[in-house]
């Protein structure tokens, strides 16, 4: 089995990639910002060179799950400074230490390097097309993809980059800065009012689909490759706050309903045959199953009832 660091471990995504690698035999490790008395945990900023050499100098790694970033285009907007630190600058530390290690990378990229894209999100799409990301955040994915494309060319590193559509579920913490479903069922929990912007589609991806296909890469590396990690179910953004208001008995005198949001894509639907071919991705729970667990998750944990 193969030796793992997972950057951004305590994330979302980066915790139940650690369980679900270490199941399967995998020997890993994570990192992230915050203290933790995690078994195979460090604590280090991938933005600090010193801190994630000397994590590399203490340990050798076959991959690493580059999930670590700051996350969301508002966040983005924000604190601009801190992202770009984290999300371009961190990038290319790893990358720097890849160059010299030649470890395998997965870069988690995001949907939102689709941009001003209209029509069927292909792998395909930004290499054929002149796309406008819309965001810092989603310019520093971006970023990122070229500067992994700029390596394997120049020195030969191997990575592959998946592209995370609208990945939800338990796990995800609420900040005003989270998933549209983790922002609505929050403030739904909460008496809390939120918008929802009615001239935008998303394709959502349940958090167990989504890992168990990025595990898969560690047996299914193909270097170069890139795929869209995304579900089956395209939809507007409302139903998602229909559903979790009824689900709830409550209604929507919170809610304020506007077009459309600038700076944001309006629709995001994906082809996602690449990964169900290459990695076995498969949708095992569906839109009303997910939020249903993502609801009584956050009832849980928020000890609301």
């Amino acid at each position: 089995m193969s030796r793992i660091l997972i950057t951004g471990a305590l994330g979302a995504v980066g915790t139940p990639l650690w369980e679900l690698l270490s199941k399967r035999g995998h020997e890993v490790r994570g990192c992230d910002l915050r203290h933790s008395d995690r078994k195979n945990y460090d604590r280090a900023d991938i933005g600090d060179y010193r801190q994630i050499e000397s994590l590399f100098e203490a340990h050798a790694f076959d991959y690493v799950y580059h999930a670590a970033a700051e996350f969301g285009r508002n966040n983005g907007e924000g604190y601009y400074e801190t992202l770009w630190r984290t999300n371009a600058i961190g990038t290319k530390h790893l990358i720097r230490l890849q160059e010299k290690k030649r470890f395998r990378m997965i870069v988690f990229s995001s949907s939102e390097v689709y941009g001003d894209w209209p029509e069927l999100m292909t792998e395909e799409v930004l290499d054929e097309h002149p796309i406008k990301q819309m965001n810092d955040y989603a310019t520093s994915k971006w970023v990122n993809e070229l500067q992994v494309l700029n390596s394997a060319a120049r020195h030969g590193t191997e990575t592959v980059r998946v592209r995370l559509f609208n990945t939800y579920g338990p796990g995800e913490y609420y900040t005003p800065f989270r998933s549209v479903i983790c922002v609505f069922i929050y403030c739904a929990l909460h008496n809390l009012p939120y918008t929802v912007y009615l001239d935008h589609h998303r394709t959502s991806t349940y958090i167990d689909d989504c890992i168990r296909t990025l595990a898969n890469i560690a047996d299914r590396f193909h270097p170069g490759e890139v795929y869209n990690i995304a579900g089956d179910e395209y939809h507007d953004i409302r139903i998602l706050s229909d559903k979790i208001l009824k689900y709830l008995g409550k209604d929507d005198s919170l809610v304020k309903y506007l077009e459309f949001e600038k700076h944001n894509t309006r629709d995001k639907k994906t082809d996602n045959r690449k990964a169900r071919r290459e990695l076995a991705y498969e949708t095992t729970v569906g839109l009303d199953e997910g939020l249903r667990r993502t609801i009584e998750w956050q009832k849980e944990i928020y000890r609301v009832r």
